[in-house]
């Protein structure tokens, strides 16, 4: 299951690269133009210029979804095809449609009448039913790739045939969470009612549930217990209102405090953990990843570039951050500090929010976030020595392979004996790369020939199991990947 989830973990890199920019944009833009998130009317070059990089960045957050289809399909495919993204794509538009409320109302009248489960089909599109689209198609995709129908169905054998399974497996898991989903939400949301009298615990327990959530997207569920009017609670209404708390039943601005020093301050203390911990010749490329998505979070609250950077690889240490929001909301509320968010808790709704009737304590960002940062830096880093975690910049490459320079530089050649070596295309099962190993499984270990393999001039072979042959090439990798992937077809 670990491998699995470390496999899922790689294939989500791919999207996952792409977030950063659009961090980076909506950073800038929201600091230009603050109107895009509080208001109000847009005048002047300087706010025009912000609400351009404003929705240039929401372009890709507000379908990261998609994103994840793509890049989950495309990555899990076993010599990532890109038949596989196609065959994911085609399941999600199958289950998004069928699972839309529109549709489901149709098929299930009554679900019209039952607030929490038009809530949950409403909140279909997103991040979890994305990478199960992924899932589905890649799954297909390695299953079928090579399947031989009939002459009379031979168009549809081979490739062609695995969006076709795929849409069949999609309506079948669609059919299970017309049931599944909508209880699974009311379940939450009813752990939500709960917990709403538990005072500081509560709000503790209910953020540490909100980021446990975040990969299934159904912390929407707890959200909408929490800050809107579902149970006639609405932290975030009533603070952006101008109400406090002698208006209402609770104290105003507790179930949003705690996530400003966890996400201005504890998000880049864990970022300089990763990239500390990072392999010397990966720190760039952590850096590259995390850095600007603690940027992003601090200024705007966007999390989800760095979340979904590691919380795949390391599943665990993902359990911890979620736990470090519940512990700091549990500090903030008992401190008195108040702070509310119309869009995430980032510095940018800090600053509005702290003229608002409710704000308290606001100077109180100071020391929470100094507290944070160290926090977060050191059970991170703590956490990923100890247990060796997977985070980004800390890949299963030995650190000397970056260095690892190819003794011919005829790519064609290399893949050419290198193909020969592990016993010719018909022994090759799938090709894979990761930054600099060329990753194969065979089918008949008997007919590998490492001397011949380190023959191509390459650094070493390593064989993982019967069925795995590591090629070291070094950073060079792509182009004899390429090469190989040509001369086995």
């Amino acid at each position: 299951m670990m491998k699995y989830l470390q496999k899922l973990g790689k294939a989500l890199m791919l999207p996952v690269a792409v977030l950063p920019i659009c961090g980076i944009l909506m950073g800038i833009g929201y600091f230009f133009c603050p109107a895009t998130m509080q208001g109000g009317d847009i005048k002047g070059a300087l706010p025009l210029i912000g609400f351009f990089l404003v929705k240039a960045g929401a372009a890709l957050i507000d379908n990261m979804a998609l994103l994840f289809v793509i890049g989950v399909g495309v990555g899990m495919a076993d010599d990532n095809d890109g038949t596989a993204g196609l065959a994911a794509l085609a399941s999600w538009l199958m289950m998004t449609t069928l699972l839309s409320d529109g549709t489901v109302t149709v098929l299930m009248p009554s679900v019209a009448e039952n607030a929490n489960a038009m809530l949950a089909f409403g909140k279909i599109a997103n991040p979890f039913i994305g990478i199960l689209a992924g899932i589905i198609g890649a799954t297909c995709y390695n299953k079928f790739k090579s399947t031989k129908l009939p002459d009379w169905l031979s168009f549809f054998s081979g490739k062609r045939c695995v969006a076709i399974v795929s849409g069949v497996v999609s309506i079948l898991v669609s059919a299970i969470l017309l049931f599944v989903w909508p209880v699974v939400f009311g379940g939450l949301i009813s752990l939500g009612k709960a917990i709403v009298g538990l005072d500081a615990v509560g709000a503790g327990i209910y953020a540490f549930l909100n980021r446990l959530l975040i990969p299934t997207g159904l912390h929407h569920a707890l959200n909408n217990v929490f800050w809107f009017d579902t149970i006639g609670l609405g932290d975030l209404t009533h603070f952006w209102a101008g109400e406090t708390s002698a208006d209402v039943t609770w104290d105003l601005g507790m179930y949003m405090s705690g996530f400003f020093p966890c996400m201005m301050f504890g998000i880049p203390g864990a970022a300089l953990a990763m990239i500390q911990t990072a392999k010397d010749n990966k720190k760039k490329v952590a850096i590259g990843l995390v850095a600007s998505a603690a940027v992003c979070a601090f200024v705007c609250g966007v999390t989800e570039p760095f979340e979904f950077g590691f919380m795949f690889l390391a599943p665990g240490l993902y359990v911890v951050y979620a736990l470090l929001y519940g512990i700091f909301t549990v500090i903030t509320t008992l401190l008195g500090f108040r702070a509310g968010f119309s869009f995430s808790a980032g510095a940018t709704d800090l600053l509005f929010s702290a003229s608002l009737p409710a704000a308290a304590k606001t100077w109180m960002i100071i020391p929470l976030g100094i507290a944070a940062f160290l926090v977060f830096y050191l059970v991170f880093r703590f956490a990923i020595v100890k247990f060796n975690l997977k985070t980004p910049g800390r890949e299963d490459d030995d650190e000397d392979e970056s260095k690892v320079q190819l003794a011919n530089n005829d790519f064609t050649e290399v893949a050419r004996i290198v193909l020969e070596g592990v016993g010719g295309k018909e022994n090759v099962a799938s090709i894979d790369n990761c930054i600099t190993r060329l990753r194969l499984e065979i089918k008949d270990y008997t007919k590998v020939d490492e001397k011949k393999i380190k023959s191509a001039g390459v650094a070493g072979v390593i064989r993982p199991s019967k069925t795995a042959v590591q090629v070291i090439i070094g950073t060079k990798v792509q182009f004899v990947a390429d090469e190989f992937k040509k001369l086995a077809k």
